[in-house]
């Protein structure tokens, strides 16, 4: 199985351009996989070979979409050997997908939001950095990984815009409005180190995600909102902002980098509660 790996690897890689993250969880998931295969050839892999598995996976006590995320890299795995004459049948065929609970995002609303980006004090370089890092996250609603990647090149102070590297390496440009610009050059301003990254560690190095989670975690906590809370948070409720305030679904997916409309309309179940409450409190036979 090692080497049938290494090739579905190297075509990921090459053909299918997907991200080394995505690249790592692919392969974490197929080394799982071959744990429990044990000795038994991949040639030899049948429907009830794949059932066990998932009844494995299942008495894990995983939830029914990370069953969903394994049984997903499979079926890759093996039409990739199928197609290119590797296996003469693919297992995963007959499988089907463990059914998932909807979970509707997280978000703030938008007085939550005011008070996260304003508890940031832009009184130094560190205070500037974290507030020009949150007005970025909600004005552009890219991801975690989208900004961690940027340089002070990508960024249109002029235009405002900005270049984003998204998922698959796909280059996207997205708005950014005046108080996020101006709380980038507020940070530039007072930044010290001269560097081509946008956003810097302590260090002077490029800040990771995990440092950008501490950023948010700690202005969560003195901004006094829920538990809970994450970069991507800022994402779902930009999306949820602009929705309720009549963007239309098409152009939120644009702006959010989603290949598929289908990934985008999770939250119109948001704005249609919404409008479900504004009904409810307003029609007199509601």
């Amino acid at each position: 199985m090692e080497r049938y790996v290494e090739k579905f690897v190297r075509y990921l890689e090459i053909e299918k351009n997907y991200s080394r993250h995505t690249i790592i969880n692919y392969s974490l998931d197929l080394e799982d996989f071959k744990k429990f295969l044990g000795g038994l050839a991949i040639e030899a892999l049948d429907y009830l070979t794949l059932r066990k598995y998932l009844a494995v996976l299942k008495g894990k006590n995983l939830n029914a979409r990370t069953i969903a995320r394994h049984l997903s890299v499979l079926r890759s795995f093996f039409k990739f050997l199928t197609r290119e004459g590797y296996l003469k049948n693919n297992p995963t065929l007959s499988i089907s997908t463990p059914k998932q609970e909807k979970r509707l995002p997280l978000f703030l609303t938008e007085e939550e939001i005011t008070r996260l980006i304003e508890s940031a004090l832009p009184k130094d370089e560190k205070g500037s950095r974290d507030k020009a890092i949150l007005e970025t996250f909600y004005s552009t609603g890219i991801r975690i990984s989208e900004l961690v990647g940027l340089d002070i090149a990508d960024v249109d102070f002029i235009g405002g815009i900005v270049k984003v590297m998204g998922k698959g390496k796909k280059e996207r440009i997205v708005p950014i409005g005046e108080k996020a610009i101006a709380a980038i050059r507020d940070y530039l301003d007072k930044r010290k180190k001269q560097a081509d990254t946008l956003f810097l560690n302590k260090s002077g190095q490029r800040i990771t995600t995990k440092g950008v989670r501490d950023i948010v975690k700690k202005y969560i906590r003195l901004a006094s909102i829920k538990q809970g809370v994450s970069p991507h948070t800022l994402r779902h409720s930009f999306a949820t902002h602009l929705l309720n305030r009549g963007a239309d679904l098409r152009s939120v997916q644009e702006l959010l980098g989603h290949a598929n409309l289908s990934t985008t309309q999770i939250y119109t179940h948001l704005t249609t509660e919404r409008l479900r409450d504004v009904y409810d409190k307003a029609h007199p036979r509601a």
